[in-house]
């Protein structure tokens, strides 16, 4: 009986141990939760990963936003011109303005109050190099004056583009292209048409009381006025020594007699141009060269090189009636010039395009900005007189 109830005890105790063995599967517990724990970092990496798509994305908006930016900034072109108060600069203006919609860029367009005030158009053009502009248009008034804003403008990347009478000898490689007239040619062109009307009279001359043919050059350091008073001049004494007469000579100003004028030929001249420079700008100046040009003997004509010259020959002359048989031939236009045409006192003038001018040299910038290579342009000149002076052609190249 003891040995019975021991065997049952036994086997009650060994029931006990399998059912807490059961209850408390510590290998499966560690099998089970391993996942749990693989888990937790799967879910970072992924949060992870979006966060890095996400600033991509972002970054991506902002570099958008920022060329759409740098896509609608208007590139700005600064124009300094050597003038304001002539007409002739404010057609230039006109033409820069059209181009610069053309073109879709800003433009600034100065100049100073009169074409002898070198030291403002110098202030002009450093306030405008200080803005930083994507290319600069100059009409340099003197290219000296202006060297260390030109040298500037290279070191910085700044295109320059000159126009009317450019920027002549300016540092190598600062200016990319000039819009101007040949003013060489446009003086010929004026040369051309006074000696036909003339050249009977030029047969007059002898020695001692010779022909006087009159040149007003408003000044002798312009690109451009110098330009026309030796394109005239050259032509002229081309012309009359192809007409026959070898006694021509210049006089005047030692910088437009010819080199191979020979000494004493002004003692021997039976034609003689005469130049005369007037000492400053302003319209009393050039009224005294005139008047003491046309007081000499044997004056048969007159030649103006720019609109400043031509309105100081109507100055001297009572809006021209007091020409007699002068031959007048200016250059340029404004009203009263017109006028003169019109009513024949003078025989014509010769006509820029003074807003090609403007047009061309806003052109040329914004393609030098744009990297495109660059060369001169001629805007071109023609003359006019009473007789096609109505011409769409003339007509709209003679601002008043």
């Amino acid at each position: 009986m003891k040995k019975t109830r021991l065997i049952s005890l036994l086997s009650l105790l060994l029931v006990l141990v399998l059912a807490i063995s059961a209850c408390n599967p510590t290998p499966a517990t560690t099998t089970a939760e391993a996942p749990a724990a693989t888990d937790a970092p799967e879910e970072t990496e992924a949060e992870a990963e979006e966060t890095e798509a996400e600033a991509e994305e972002t970054e991506a908006a902002e570099e958008a936003t920022e060329a759409e930016a740098a896509d609608d900034e208007t590139p700005y072109i600064a124009v300094i011109s050597k003038g304001f108060q002539h007409q002739f600069w404010q057609v230039v203006a006109k033409g820069a303005e059209a181009a610069a919609e053309e073109y879709g860029v800003e433009i600034t367009f100065e100049g100073p109050p009169t074409e002898d005030m070198v030291d403002e158009q110098v202030k002009m053009l450093n306030a405008a190099l200080a803005k930083q502009p994507a290319a600069l248009a100059l009409a340099a008034l003197s290219t000296r004056s202006v060297d260390d804003q030109l040298r500037q403008a290279l070191a910085d990347g700044i295109p320059v583009i000159g126009f009317d009478s450019g920027v002549p000898e300016a540092p190598e490689g600062a200016v990319h292209a000039t819009a101007s007239t040949n003013n060489r040619n446009a003086g010929a062109l004026g040369a051309e048409h006074m000696y036909e009307a003339v050249k009977e009279k030029l047969a007059e001359g002898e020695e001692g009381s010779p022909i006087r043919i009159a040149v007003i050059s408003q000044d002798a350091t312009s690109e451009s006025v110098t330009g026309r008073t030796f394109g005239f001049v050259d032509k002229m004494v081309e012309l009359v020594k192809a007409g026959g007469i070898e006694t021509v000579a210049v006089t005047g100003h030692d910088l437009f007699i010819p080199e191979d004028q020979e000494e004493g030929a002004l003692d021997a001249a039976t034609v003689v141009i005469d130049v005369g420079v007037s000492s400053g700008t302003q319209a009393g100046q050039i009224l005294t060269t005139i008047q003491a040009l046309m007081n000499k003997d044997n004056v048969v004509g007159i030649f103006a090189s720019n609109e400043l010259s031509a309105n100081g020959i109507l100055d001297a002359t009572n809006e021209g009636e007091d020409l007699g048989d002068v031959v007048a031939v200016g250059f340029d236009a404004g009203i009263r010039q017109k006028t003169a045409v019109q009513e024949g006192l003078f025989l014509g003038s010769v006509t820029q395009d003074p807003f090609q001018i403007g047009y061309k040299a806003v052109e040329l910038a914004y393609k030098a900005y744009m990297g495109e290579t660059v060369e001169d342009v001629d805007t071109g000149a023609k003359f006019y007189d009473k007789d096609n002076l109505s011409d769409p052609s003339i007509n709209e190249l003679v601002y008043e």
